[in-house]
């Protein structure tokens, strides 16, 4: 009985551990603190336990680790767009988060070297990549990552073409002395 006890602690524990370390963590409260996160975040090689490729290559053979070789063959097969597409909320959002986009890592920042910025945009560039080398197709990263922007770019001003003004107020500066003169 004293056993089984014993080894339903340890199971327990073991569960809990993880979500007792995520719950350490806490959010930057400042730019600096932020920026030097950062700056170590992009550094390390693992991040929660997940290997961070350091660039495209090391992507490419870690994605070719992680997907079996029938559906590598499926991805391979479709039309760049379709594999844009289709892919982004499963493999996109998996790269995203595992790979540490939001709050960076050496991929990403690889990536914002190249001109990538948005994590949205990263994942997407990867994935439409990988489906090039995986086609033996020129990766012709300049003017994706020009496409890219192109698209970051639109997107963001027609999100403020279609804005609507919640509040919008008027301010009258008074005069200094030095002003009134």
């Amino acid at each position: 009985m004293g056993m089984r006890i014993t080894w339903l602690l340890l199971f327990l524990l073991a569960l809990t551990g993880p979500v007792l370390t995520a719950q350490e963590h806490r959010p930057s409260e400042t730019r600096e603190e932020y920026e030097a996160e950062y700056q170590e975040r992009i550094k390390k090689e693992t991040l929660y336990g997940v290997y961070i490729p350091q660039d495209l290559t090391d992507a490419f053979i870690q994605l070719n680790k992680l997907i079996e070789a029938d559906d590598r063959q499926k991805f391979k097969s479709l039309s760049e767009e379709e594999a844009e597409h289709r892919l982004f909320f499963s493999l996109g959002r998996w790269i995203i988060h595992n790979w540490g986009f939001y709050g960076g890592s050496r991929l990403s920042h690889f990536l914002r070297e190249l001109g990538v910025y948005h994590p949205e945009d990263m994942a997407r560039f990867i994935i439409i990549t990988y489906h090039r080398n995986l086609n033996r197709k020129s990766l012709d990263v300049k003017p994706l990552v020009e496409s890219i922007q192109e698209k970051r770019l639109q997107e963001q001003q027609e999100k403020r073409k279609d804005g609507q003004i919640l509040h919008e107020e008027t301010r009258v500066r008074e005069k200094t002395e030095d002003q009134r003169d």
